[in-house]
């Protein structure tokens, strides 16, 4: 069974981010950047199923620019077999990434597709349901555990209410969530193992994906500051302020 895993470089989740000074956009400068978490799990989860014997190759995927090669070289390091990048300087939008993966799984033809819920940058959580949409497949979001049974898999998920279990039909898109496992490390062994993985690179252009951005960024700035609470006196006075300062009662 081969198991395709989509990774995305996103700021590290240690690092607190800034606008630009000019508010056009986020400061990535001398930023360090990492694989979205979301992500790592998926890759872990791929892992996992082929130490259980049920995958027999992963394909880490990303889309982005020429740096996003070191993303993929942890992908690879952790367990992944090869690699491939989409390469553009576009910023992108989750349906543009989903049609760039729909184009690698028609060339891939993987049995299931894992990535994670969401991005920490965007925090869109649409890409996964976009992609299955596209390819006219089954999908289960939020999973918190992954069993493959011959052609099917069966999912647990985390819904409101508690936990929904889904059997799909393989192929299918599962999206990772944060309690489906704990990633592991990459071991000074597998890091050197994993330059020497191939790493394919391609376009959306040779893919024959229209990248353009459909949505333009005004800006970006960061969200007031949270005002230090008062304390009163009696409850009356705090019905007063209530009413007559924070206007939330009438």
């Amino acid at each position: 069974m081969k198991v395709l895993v989509a990774v995305k470089r996103v700021v590290d989740y240690n690092v607190k981010v800034r606008p630009k000074a000019d508010g056009s956009g986020v400061d990535l400068a001398n930023v360090k950047m990492s694989i979205n978490p979301f992500c790592e799990i998926a890759v872990e989860e791929a892992v996992r199923l082929k130490e259980k014997a049920v995958a027999t190759e992963i394909v880490a995927v990303t889309i982005g620019a020429q740096q996003s090669q070191e993303q993929l070289r942890t992908a690879l390091a952790l367990g992944a077999d090869r690699a491939i990048l989409v390469a553009t300087d576009e910023t992108l939008e989750p349906l543009s990434i989903a049609k760039c993966l729909k184009a690698v799984c028609d060339s891939e033809s993987p049995d299931i597709v894992l990535m994670g819920k969401q991005a920490i940058d965007g925090d869109n959580n649409q890409t996964g349901q976009m992609l299955a949409a596209l390819m006219g497949v089954g999908q289960a979001t939020f999973a918190s555990e992954i069993v493959i049974d011959g052609t099917n898999a069966s999912v647990t998920r985390e819904v409101d209410g508690g936990l929904q279990t889904l059997t799909l039909p393989l192929p299918a898109i599962v999206t990772a969530d944060l309690r489906l496992n704990e990633p592991r490390y990459a071991s000074l062994p597998n890091i050197m193992k994993a330059k020497k993985k191939p790493l394919d690179t391609t376009t959306p252009e040779d893919l024959g994906v229209d990248v353009t951005p459909r949505m333009t960024q005004l800006g970006v700035e960061l969200p007031a500051e949270r005002q230090a609470g008062i304390k009163v006196d009696d409850v009356a006075q705090l019905v007063d302020k209530l009413k007559n300062e924070a206007k939330v009662i009438s």
